[in-house]
């Protein structure tokens, strides 16, 4: 077989991520590839940690991207913060809850579930009650943003609870950071994790995380050492912390952090705010169209994720045949359900830089043409122009 160079065919993403990645990053990322220990790469570590200083909204010292997706993100967290043995409390209301729950039993640790149906957020009255029935609780866990459904939980309150029962919290904050309002010192968050696929627009393959002085003081007093090497803070800290001479870890994917940087400058550029508020006014804009075509969101609207969205999939739809021709036809790419909601909702993520009025435009046109064709009726004129009046006014 002859071999030639891979040309994917560009498409539109408007799945639960990756998102579609903006050409500056792109351009950012086809950059010269130099050391990773390089005086000039050293200052754009350095720069990095600011930049995610401000899209955390944080001071933390230890705050950097970790070499790895999202899901290593994850474990860096708990194999740090917890050790054989502890009790954590993990509240699970989608996959991702269940992904936290099975990094802690792989540690050698308790799992105590707090249960939430899919679709919904995390109650808090859940929370106090199983830490008031487990005082002996070190650690909360829970999912912030849960991509699996596209529900929001109130993650100021359930910090609060953790700490008043004097647990620290690890926070899954993957699909929000970029996307919706998140405050990790003022909300006093312990140890949080994201993406550089979802709302930063970067490629995949970078977790951002950041630890407070309480997270750290629980590493430094561990009594077994991580059982990670590549994820033990002790050691990575030693070439991410700029206040010490850098010292050899692993060869960071250079080319991957020239395009975070870029992604972050971009979110510096827009305004955190202001990025936060332009997914709220095209999550209003996709709900208005969806309406007029006859579609309904899943999640209650208090609890929704402006930048992923639960739609239920009309009687009689085929869900795979649905998802197929939006992408053979017009190269759009949605998300499937999981679990449960496999084959009952689609998942529309409105993230980074898929969250423009064109993509919106596209996404409820086709759909509507898709859907027209299968027998489900639905005004597509009318859903496009009560879009555009959310965008626009």
């Amino acid at each position: 077989m002859q071999y030639t160079s891979f040309q994917p065919r560009p498409r539109t993403l408007l799945g639960p991520g990756p998102a579609d990645v903006h050409p500056r990053i792109l351009a950012a990322m086809a950059r010269p590839t130099i050391g990773h220990l390089d005086p000039l790469f050293i200052a754009l570590m350095d720069e990095i940690k600011d930049l995610l200083r401000y899209a955390f909204r944080t001071e933390n010292r230890l705050t950097m991207p970790v070499s790895g997706p999202g899901s290593v993100g994850m474990e860096t967290c708990f194999v740090n913060l917890v050790e054989p043995g502890d009790k954590v409390v993990v509240c699970i209301n989608g996959v991702f809850g269940t992904r936290m729950k099975e990094n802690v039993e792989r540690i050698g640790a308790t799992a105590v579930v707090v249960a939430d149906p899919w679709g919904r957020a995390v109650d808090p009255n859940k929370l106090e009650d199983a830490l008031r029935a487990h005082p002996d609780a070190k650690v909360v866990a829970f999912v912030h943003a849960e991509t699996s459904t596209g529900a929001r939980s109130d993650a100021k309150t359930l910090v609060e609870i953790a700490h008043r029962h004097d647990c620290i919290t690890i926070v899954d904050a993957v699909t929000a950071l970029g996307g919706c309002e998140l405050q990790v010192d003022a909300w006093d968050i312990d140890a949080v994790y994201a993406g550089s696929q979802k709302c930063l627009s970067c490629t995949p393959g970078l977790a951002p995380i950041s630890l407070n002085e309480r997270a750290l003081e629980r590493i430094r007093s561990r009594q077994a050492r991580v059982q990670s090497w590549f994820m033990d803070l002790n050691l990575v800290m030693g070439y991410w912390d700029g206040s010490q001479r850098r010292s050899y870890h692993h060869t960071a994917p250079i080319n991957a952090l020239y395009g975070l940087h870029e992604a972050l400058l971009m979110l510096r550029e827009e305004g955190i705010e202001q990025a936060w508020a332009r997914h709220h006014r095209h999550h209003l804009a996709l709900r208005a169209g969806l309406e007029a075509l006859g579609l309904a969101l899943i999640v209650p609207e208090g609890e929704r994720l402006p930048q992923l969205n639960l739609v239920s999939i009309p009687e009689g739809i085929d869900d795979a045949t649905v998802r197929a021709r939006l992408l053979a036809e017009y190269d759009l790419e949605l998300g499937a359900g999981l679990g449960d909601l496999a084959g009952k909702v689609w998942r529309i993520g409105l993230m980074g830089y898929s969250s423009r009025p064109e993509n919106l435009m596209l996404c409820l046109g086709a759909l509507g043409t898709v859907l027209r064709d299968l027998g489900h009726g639905g005004d597509i004129d009318g859903a496009l122009v009560a879009a555009h009046r959310q965008v626009f006014g």
